[in-house]
């Protein structure tokens, strides 16, 4: 197998698992929203993660969410799966992902344990050296790397990146100055539109889009416009959409996940806001004040207005 070592640039995209009214996974819309998402133009598929609700997913569900996005991919872009939890849940996954064809894996945080540096590099050591698959530590909770287990980590081939979803500038600061470009930078904080403005300077080139699952070519046109230094319509994407659906988001623990549902919902995507416990369902007030955002977003900004390219 040749192995590209090299993270994906660009909106990732992370879809969710759709949910039947029983609770079931949807294969369907999840091909309907993978193939969205690709159409769209996302720079890569990132299956089994956060958005995809990777900590309610049984073995069987996650196989089968991996395998059809792989399938509806079909090589026009990367796949990459979510793994972590215990180690040895962790390393199955891995290899399962493997097996199954994808191109890497996100690193996701081991299940409740604070560790020391010496255990997380350990932990992630193990992951990356069970495959030869490309691999991205998730810069988060109670995963936290400092720059010195990171400069530790970087002698494997397999880790081609860095998702930061803490936020600490300086430590990011640090780890890009000391590593520079051995390693991609990508923006994994939620809602990642509203903090890209600093990552970028930074050298951060990929951030994950939730907005990307019902409103791509917002995404687009934010990261455009960002690169190409339009300030003016910054201001308005921040003013009319962005912020205001950050500000839903932060009302409920949980709206990380189920505000994607009720987003593609709205813009008539095939996925309902069926989510598993111990994620709540986005309640109605919230709802119907996305869906009068979104109205009003697509009134402002058409899709005509979208760019070519989510890379910039």
């Amino acid at each position: 197998m040749s192995v590209l070592r090299k993270s994906p640039d660009g909106i990732l995209g992370f879809p969710v698992a759709p949910m039947n009214h029983q609770g079931n996974l949807d294969l369907k819309a999840l091909q309907t929203n993978v193939q969205f998402l690709i159409d769209e133009g996302l720079s890569a598929i990132f299956i089994g993660c956060g958005s995809g609700e990777f900590h309610a997913l049984d073995h069987s569900e996650y196989k089968a969410m991996v395998e059809t996005a792989v399938t509806v991919a079909g090589g026009k872009v990367p796949v990459y799966t979510g793994v972590g939890g215990n180690i040895r849940h962790a390393v199955e996954l891995a290899e399962l992902s493997a097996k199954l064809g994808v191109d890497g894996y996100l690193i996701l945080p081991p299940y409740l344990i604070e560790p020391e540096q010496e255990g997380l590099y350990e932990y992630i050591k193990t992951i990356v050296t069970s495959t030869e698959l490309n691999a991205i530590v998730y810069q988060r909770d109670n995963c936290i790397v400092t720059v010195e287990t990171l400069q530790r980590l970087v002698e494997f081939p397999q880790v081609v990146g860095l998702k930061d979803g803490h936020g600490n500038m300086e430590l990011n600061m640090e780890m890009t100055q000391t590593i520079g470009d051995r390693l991609s930078w990508l923006n994994g904080m939620p809602m990642a539109e509203v903090t890209m403005p600093a990552y970028v300077n930074l050298g951060f080139q990929a951030y994950s889009s939730a907005i990307s699952n019902y409103i791509p070519h917002i995404s687009a046109l934010f990261y455009h416009a960002l690169l190409n230094q339009n300030k003016e319509l910054l201001s308005e994407l921040y003013r009319y959409v962005i912020l205001p659906i950050n500000r839903i988001r932060k009302q409920r623990k949980g709206y990380a996940v189920a505000l994607i549902k009720a987003g593609m919902e709205i813009v008539g995507l095939p996925v309902g806001t069926k989510t598993r416990v111990p994620v709540i369902e986005v309640e109605k007030e919230h709802y119907n004040m996305l869906e009068a955002i979104l109205n009003d977003t697509f009134e402002r900004f058409p899709k005509g207005k979208q760019v070519n390219s989510v890379t910039g």
